[in-house]
């Protein structure tokens, strides 16, 4: 298991790495970053002072490359023009403190809520959308033979990849079911694979006042089709909340695709981009499933991951709302009631205790001048929100979705026996379950989710 990071365990480094003492000051973990963490710090030596970044990983993701790969790759984006920060060197094994590196600090922002709203950020934001298509060419036009050994994930290789992740994560969701399957019906043309830096979004890139700086977090790096970046650019996750620019909450896909042309970008089409947008849109469900479990299993025990299994529904209802447009604008689900039945034990109950815990929370610890003590307390308030509303709420939704799941079914059942029921039928291409009553009690199941999980996501925030 790798240690704790220490400005102790980061000298011994950094004295082997400049070949001369060093003094290490101001480290500090950044907010931030699920599946990894994000040190930085000032090392000093009698002949410079270097303002550096040290990141490593909480554990490995499937498809995503070793540091060791992601150095070398980086020098080679690098050289080809993209904007990355300088990489310093790979972990060693002998540190024992995981995979990672240490790379140069580029100064400016990558919480993308501050990128789209603050007032700094105002001029970035007209120019953005232009300089990520800008960016994404030039990934793109690297020369193939030049990078070290990349997984080839074309859309049939990425489709099987996320329905055995669903299998082997075992928690059935009929809303993905329809979404491979739609997939499935939809492969766009094959093209010749190119460069794919594969979590190209707001969120992993650093932006100043003038515009973008970097374009971090290459782990998922792979050879496929170019047009996975540019749609997984525009999948509304990357929005945060700012859904009438598509394109990372700051531009429009055509800004995007023109300055993508203008760089050498070979034209793509509105059907391919669409496609590659439903399966970003997928994959960030199966992602946030990944990240949950890792805190379940024990692995990492995290507020943030625990939370993303509930964020699960956003992306269900986000793949729906897509693909079955009709579908969702018909949705339906019993007005939810607070009910409180009674109870042996006094008062506070146990949503008046939870209320009680948000207070305390956003009074005193979500004021912190930690920056990620205050980015984990608003995390921890928004799981308690949950809770609280599964409580006070959760029978009054659920109970109508399961009495239709049943009868759909024609099966009586648990819950999570009916949804593994029709998932299962989905999957074989069962005619009442993927026809419109069908599609119909899976939106509504996902806007039931959604009432408890994150009420305000349904009004488009």
């Amino acid at each position: 298991m790798s240690i704790k990071v220490t400005a102790d365990a980061i000298k011994s480094l950094l004295d082997a790495h400049f070949d001369r003492p060093t003094k290490i000051e101001n480290l500090r973990r950044l907010s931030g970053g699920a599946s990894r963490e994000t040190w930085a710090f000032t090392a000093s030596t009698d002949k410079a002072r270097h303002d550096l970044v040290l990141r490593r990983d909480h554990g490995s993701n499937p498809g995503s490359t070793d540091r060791a790969t992601e150095y070398e790759l980086l020098k080679v984006v690098e050289a080809g023009g993209v904007l990355v920060p300088e990489v310093k060197f790979v972990l060693p094994p002998e540190a024992n403190l995981g995979e990672g590196f240490v790379m140069n600090m580029i100064a400016g922002e990558t919480i993308p809520r501050k990128i789209l709203r603050d007032d700094e950020f105002e001029d970035a934001r007209l120019v953005l959308a232009q300089q990520c298509g800008t960016q994404a060419a030039l990934i793109h036009q690297i020369d193939v033979t030049d990078l070290p050994a990349l997984l080839v994930l074309g859309p049939q290789e990425q489709i099987k990849q996320h329905r055995d992740l669903i299998d082997a994560l075992g928690e059935p969701h009929p809303a993905f079911e329809l979404g491979l399957q739609w997939l499935e019906n939809n492969i766009p043309e094959a093209v010749e694979p190119k460069l794919v830096h594969g979590d190209f979004r707001n969120g992993n890139l650093i932006v100043g006042p003038e515009g973008l700086r970097a374009v971090l977090d290459w782990e998922l790096s792979h050879l496929g089709d170019p047009a996975e970046d540019l749609g997984w650019c525009c999948v509304r996750s990357w929005r945060f909340g700012v859904n009438d620019k598509p394109v990372g909450g700051f531009g429009s896909r055509k800004e995007m695709l023109d300055a993508y042309v203008d760089a050498g970008g070979e034209a793509i089409d509105e059907q391919r981009l669409f496609f590659w947008e439903v399966l970003g849109t997928l994959k960030w469900g199966v992602i946030c499933e990944m990240q949950a479990f890792t805190h379940l299993s024990g692995r990492v025990r995290s507020v943030e991951l625990a939370t993303l299994g509930r964020r699960i529904a956003e992306t269900e209802w986000d793949l729906l709302q897509t693909i079955y447009p009709e579908q969702v604008a018909d949705t339906k689900t019993t007005t939810p009631v607070a009910t409180d039945t009674g109870s042996i034990h006094d008062r506070p109950r146990a949503a008046e205790l939870l209320e009680a815990v948000r207070e305390f929370i956003e009074r005193d610890v979500r004021s912190s001048e930690n920056e990620r003590l205050a980015f984990h307390a608003r995390v921890a308030m928004n799981a308690l929100g949950i809770v609280e509303r599964e409580l006070i709420l959760g029978e009054s939704i659920d109970s109508p979705i399961i009495a239709r799941l049943g009868n759909l079914l024609d099966e009586k059942g648990s819950p999570s026996e009916l949804v593994t029921q029709l998932s299962a039928r989905i999957r074989a291409g069962d005619p009442k379950s993927t026809g419109h009553e069908g599609i119909a009690l899976v939106c509504d199941l996902v806007r039931a989710k959604l009432e408890v999980a994150n009420p305000r996501y349904l009004e488009g925030e």
